[in-house]
């Protein structure tokens, strides 16, 4: 009896050492698995924020589109445009007057028949443009061009030439000719601000100054008192409108074309040397103005 008792003490003894030892493994390899694992977290890279793009290398040329060139045009913009510009005369509604009480024709004495007519010219022209808003724009052009002026049949002729004045076929009389300039300044709405292609209608004014001025010199033989040869043009203005678009070539450079109509009359007068015969003619010039050329946006 007492044998089995210590046999039964001795194999509990043996139990519960192997079950001591069992226990000690376990929590060895809990306390060291996560070591493990967390060493291997620390030593792997840690990235704490995406890096930022590299900045774009090289210089953007002048006429380059770049990442950073702005698309269109909008608020802010200024810019200057060189372009071709032709001046087209209409001539509509033109009338003269003749005063030369020394050969018998009364003061203000209507001439009528004929028309008068004002060449075309082309010339190059400078303009600057300012965008108060994404679609509203303010801009000024500056130009001088030279015209002549010559009337076409009617009374005009048959008197001159009963002047002793020399008159081409038809009763035409060259007049003369004067330098215009004509700033003229816009307010124009723009449909499609930041595209490429914008096109625009507009309002405006212009004024117009008359400088170097010459008579023909057909107007009578220079040498005799019936001489016209002092030719004098009037300060004019009028109201303008206009249509056109800009296209965004590559980089900040723009093509543009536009088409104004300008509405003003020119009052002239010829006189001899002593003032004693005159000529006065009222017309309406009311140029179209035709323009293309290449705008660089600042």
């Amino acid at each position: 009896m007492v044998k089995l008792r210590s046999l039964l003490t001795a194999m509990a003894a043996g139990v519960a050492t192997m079950a001591g030892a069992a226990q000690a493994q376990t929590v060895q390899a809990q306390t060291v698995a996560p070591a493990a694992d967390k060493a291997a977290y620390v030593n792997a890279p840690v990235v704490s924020r995406i890096p930022d793009a590299p900045p774009p290398s090289g210089h953007c040329g002048i006429f380059e589109t770049c990442a950073s060139t702005r698309i269109g045009l909008g608020k802010g913009d200024f810019m200057i445009r060189f372009s071709g510009v032709g001046i087209l005369p209409q001539d509509r509604d033109g009338r003269t007057w003749l005063s030369a009480k020394a050969v018998g024709v009364p003061n203000n004495t209507p001439m009528a028949g004929g028309r008068l007519s004002t060449t075309n010219q082309a010339m190059p022209e400078l303009t600057v443009e300012y965008f108060l808003t994404d679609n509203i724009s303010v801009d000024l052009i500056a130009t001088s061009m030279r015209h002549e002026v010559a009337s076409h049949g009617g009374e005009l002729g048959s008197a001159v030439a009963g002047l002793g004045g020399n008159v081409g076929p038809g009763n035409k009389v060259d007049v003369g000719s004067a330098w215009v300039l004509p700033p003229t300044i816009t307010i124009a709405y723009h449909f499609r601000p930041h595209k490429r292609f914008n096109p625009y209608v507009g309002v405006g004014g212009t004024m117009m100054w008359f400088h170097s001025m010459h008579a023909a010199g057909a107007l009578g033989n220079l040498g005799s008192a019936y001489a016209l040869n002092k030719l004098n043009v009037g300060f004019t203005g009028g109201p303008s409108v206009n249509v056109g678009f800009d296209y965004q070539v590559v980089g900040n450079w723009f093509f543009n074309a536009d088409v104004k109509q300008l509405f003003v009359r020119m009052h002239g007068w010829l006189e001899n040397q002593s003032e004693t015969i005159k000529v006065r003619a009222h017309e309406s010039l009311d140029p179209t103005v035709v323009s293309a050329g290449i705008a660089y946006r600042f």
